[in-house]
């Protein structure tokens, strides 16, 4: 395998447990969350190195921003900025890949212990359910990832986002850089323990590949994405979209053949 496609996140990084002091940019510990963040994806990048990778575009998953750019290994590339492009756009990039890794992942909304765990934005989504099935993030990259041939090979995050990623795809290898005891607050690994097992960790996710590949994780359609919100202007707005049906007052669900039309939706 020579090149590999990074998706980073910033809830699921040792030493970062706190939305309001972390991982909000208004957090008075922000700067010093994304420094964390960006060691362990150097920590990543130098285990693909070691593996044989050349090729590899790291993206800034975190809304707000969640790397500190000047301080990413000089090996990388980084795909980053608000707005993104149309998802169209993006697939000729992605597609470049022949495999995705997520670093600093957090579980879906509504895990028990799940530190930080949320579905896409931590202030107005409930849950989002596909084919009746709860889903968080990483089905959402795993799904439209294996979608268009990439298959969902590492993950690195807290444990309940490890335990997740195992349910999700078979065979997958997991870091667990911290474990959760609550939405916020967690038992984490010393910052350089958490360094040396994602360096380590990855790396062999690339060299089991090679032997026992992974396939893309592929879900069979049609699609039906329920999206909850916390209130009812949410789903006001979401309702008033094209092919948007109301389910109640807080919910909308989605219709698809192609889970890339409603994934991310």
């Amino acid at each position: 395998m020579k090149s590999v496609f990074i998706v980073t996140d910033l809830e699921g990084t040792a030493g970062v447990v706190s939305f309001a002091e972390q991982s909000y940019p208004d957090g008075r510990y922000f700067d010093a969350a994304k420094r964390l963040a960006t060691a362990e994806v150097n920590a990543a990048v130098e285990g693909l190195l070691a593996a044989g990778v050349e090729d590899i575009l790291v993206w800034d998953g975190h809304g707000a921003g969640g790397l500190i750019f000047e301080e990413l290994h000089e090996a990388v590339r980084l795909l980053h900025g608000r707005p993104m492009p149309p998802w169209s756009r993006l697939e000729s990039v992605i597609r470049r890949y022949e495999a995705v890794a997520m670093i600093g992942q957090h579980a879906m909304a509504g895990t028990l212990t799940g530190n930080q765990n949320h579905t896409q934005n931590s202030r107005t989504v409930d849950y989002y359910k596909l084919n009746g099935r709860p889903i968080g993030e990483i089905a959402q990259v795993a799904l439209y990832f294996g979608a268009l041939g990439l298959p969902l090979i590492f993950l690195s995050g807290d444990a309940d986002a490890c335990r997740e990623a195992e349910a999700l795809v078979p065979g997958i290898v997991t870091v667990a850089v911290k474990e959760g005891v609550g939405r916020g607050a967690a038992i984490s690994l010393s910052a350089a323990a958490a360094r040396s097992q994602i360096r380590t960790g990855i790396a062999a996710a690339v060299e089991q590949q090679a032997i026992a590949p992974i396939p893309p994780l592929v879900w069979p359609g049609p699609y039906v994405l329920e999206r909850r919100f916390f209130h009812t202007d949410l789903a006001d707005a979401a309702a008033a979209q094209p092919g948007v049906e109301r389910i109640d007052s807080q919910t909308v669900r989605l219709r698809g053949d192609d889970i890339r039309d409603i994934i991310y939706r």
